[in-house]
C-alpha cells in the first residue's frame, strides 16, 4: 500500500490532504494518482464513495499553476448537485495555494451576474454541468477554456445517460490537441466508448470495482413482497431494522414519487431525491440530506449517484434494477470505511432471472420475512420454485407398474436396480446440464470483461 509521501507531491498539495484528513490513500487514488500527474489519459471505474474525486483534484492541484491567469482544468458533473459537491471539496484547495480561484458553473444560477463575474476574472479551475459550461463558452463567450489541458469527465456514464456528451464534444473539440482527459464511472457502456476513443490516447484504465465489488460485511436479504406491493411490505418491517439512515432505491422517478407519498401516508418522514424533483427541492432535499434531517431517502439510482449521503447503515432494494451493476451500487452504499451494512431486496416472482444471476456472482442472500414482530428465517432461496420431475417420476411409475405376466425370483431386487440407473441416469444429465451453464456463464463474464477493458 502506497502513502501520499510517496507521490512526491508540493508543499501545498500535502497541507490539502493534511487538512482533509487524509491518512493513506484508497485504490483508485492509488492508481490513478501518480499516471495523471505524469500526463496520462487515464478511464477510472470504481463504484460511488471509493475517493475518485481527490483522485483527481489532487493531481490538478499539483499541476495547476495558480501565477497563469487562465482556465487550466475543466471537470464536469451530470447534475447540479453533483457538481456541488466536487466544488465544496475543491474550495479547500484556495486555501492552501494563494491566488487559486475555483468556480463552480450550473444552471439555476443568474446567469447574467456569472457572465459580469467572468469578465472581471478568469478561474484556474472550472467545475461545473456540460450545458452550462457549454452556454459560458460558445454562447456568451465569458468563460475561456479553450487553453485548458486537463478535462474531467466525472461520472462519464450518467452523462451519456442524461444526453450529456454532446454538450462535452461540442466544447471538447477546441481545447488544445495535448489534451489531457480523465473519465470517471461506475460502468462502461458501449456507447461511452466512441467518445473516449476520440479525445483520450493511450489511455490508462484502471477498474477497482471488483476489490469492493461484495463486501463481505454487507448482509443482503431478499424479502418477499407477495400480494402485499413495496410500501406496505416496508412499513410492515420497519420496527425491525432500526437505520441510522436508510436508502430506498426505486428503479423509476415516477416510482420513487409515488413510493415516498405511500411512505409519508403510513407516518414515515422521508426526503426525496430523483429527476422529476424542482430545482429548489433538490437544493432543499441535498441540504436536509447532508445535516441528516432524515432517517429514510427515497431515490432512483442515477439521482443518488456521486451524492454523499453520509453514514447509510441500510439500503432497502425495491425490486432489481434493469442492469444488475445498479443492484451491486446500491448495496455497496452501506458497509463502507469498515462497518457493516445490511440491504434488504424485496422480490416478486418476476425478479427470480435476476436473482440467480447474482448469486451465480457471488452475492449470497439470506431468505427472511419479518412477522410476529420479529425477522424470520425462510428456506434457502430457490427451494420453494424446485418442480417435481415428472419425466423421472414417469419412469419409476412405469418400473412398480409394469406387468408381468409371470413373478420370478429376485424381481424386487431387480426393480430397485432399475430405479437406481434411472436416477443415476437423471444424476449425470444435470451434471452435465449445470457444467454447460457454468461454462456458458465463464463465457459470458470473459467476454464482458474483454469489452469492458477494451475500448
Amino acid at each position: 500500500m502506497k502513502k501520499f509521501e510517496d507521490f512526491n507531491l508540493k508543499p501545498e498539495v500535502r497541507e490539502y490532504i493534511k487538512q482533509n484528513q487524509f491518512t493513506e490513500p484508497t485504490p483508485i487514488q492509488e492508481e490513478v494518482i501518480p499516471a495523471a500527474i505524469r500526463g496520462r489519459d487515464v478511464i477510472g471505474l470504481s463504484a460511488t464513495g471509493s475517493g475518485k474525486t481527490h483522485a483527481y483534484l489532487i493531481p490538478i492541484m499539483q499541476r495547476v499553476n495558480a501565477q497563469n491567469n487562465y482556465v487550466q482544468a475543466v471537470i464536469t458533473a451530470p447534475t447540479r448537485e453533483l457538481a456541488y459537491q466536487i466544488f465544496e471539496m475543491a474550495k479547500g484547495m484556495s486555501d492552501c495555494i494563494e491566488g487559486l480561484r475555483v468556480r463552480l458553473v450550473t444552471g439555476g444560477r443568474d446567469r447574467e451576474k456569472e457572465i459580469a463575474q467572468l469578465e472581471n476574472s478568469q478561474p484556474h479551475i472550472v467545475i461545473g454541468t456540460p450545458g452550462r459550461i457549454k452556454d459560458l463558452f460558445l454562447g456568451s463567450g465569458s468563460l475561456r477554456i479553450e487553453n485548458a489541458r486537463i478535462l474531467v469527465v466525472d461520472e462519464a456514464d450518467m452523462t451519456l445517460e442524461y444526453g450529456f456528451l454532446d454538450d462535452i464534444d461540442a466544447f471538447a473539440g477546441r481545447l488544445p490537441e495535448d489534451l489531457q482527459m480523465l473519465a470517471f464511472s461506475a460502468t462502461m457502456p458501449e456507447q461511452l466508448k466512441p467518445f473516449l476513443r476520440k479525445y483520450m490516447h493511450n489511455p490508462l484504465t484502471f477498474e477497482i470495482g471488483e476489490r469492493v465489488r461484495f463486501n463481505p460485511d454487507i448482509h443482503h436479504i431478499l424479502v418477499p413482497v407477495y400480494h402485499h406491493g413495496y410500501a406496505k411490505t416496508i412499513l410492515s418491517f420497519l420496527e425491525g431494522i432500526n437505520p441510522y439512515v436508510c436508502l430506498i432505491f426505486c428503479n423509476t422517478r415516477a416510482e420513487a414519487s409515488s413510493f415516498a407519498e405511500e411512505l409519508r401516508q403510513g407516518g414515515i418522514n422521508v426526503e426525496e431525491l430523483h429527476g422529476d424533483l424542482t430545482s429548489r427541492k433538490r437544493k432543499q432535499a441535498m441540504k436536509s440530506i447532508a445535516a441528516a434531517e432524515h432517517t429514510y431517502v427515497v431515490a432512483t439510482d442515477l439521482a443518488a449517484r456521486g451524492i454523499d449521503i453520509g453514514e447509510v447503515s441500510h439500503v432497502i432494494s425495491c425490486g432489481f434494477p434493469e442492469d444488475l451493476e445498479y443492484y451491486v451500487h446500491r448495496a455497496g452504499r452501506t458497509g463502507r470505511a469498515g462497518a457493516s451494512g445490511t440491504c434488504y431486496a424485496l422480490y416478486e416472482e418476476k425478479d427470480d432471472q435476476a436473482i440467480r444471476s447474482l448469486m451465480k456472482r457471488g452475492i449470497r442472500f439470506s431468505h427472511q420475512r419479518f412477522r410476529n414482530h420479529e425477522w424470520q428465517d425462510l428456506r434457502p432461496y430457490g427451494q420453494k420454485f424446485m418442480k417435481k420431475d415428472d419425466e423421472l417420476e414417469k419412469q419409476i411409475s412405469k418400473i412398480y407398474t409394469k406387468k408381468n405376466t409371470k413373478v420370478k425370483p429376485g424381481y424386487k431386487k431387480k426393480r430397485a436396480e432399475q430405479i437406481q440407473r434411472v436416477h443415476r441416469q437423471k444424476k449425470r444429465e444435470m451434471i452435465r446440464t449445470k457444467i454447460r451453464e457454468e461454462k456458458k456463464a465463464m463465457y459470458r463474464e470473459r467476454a464482458k470483461k474483454d469489452r469492458e477493458n477494451g475500448l
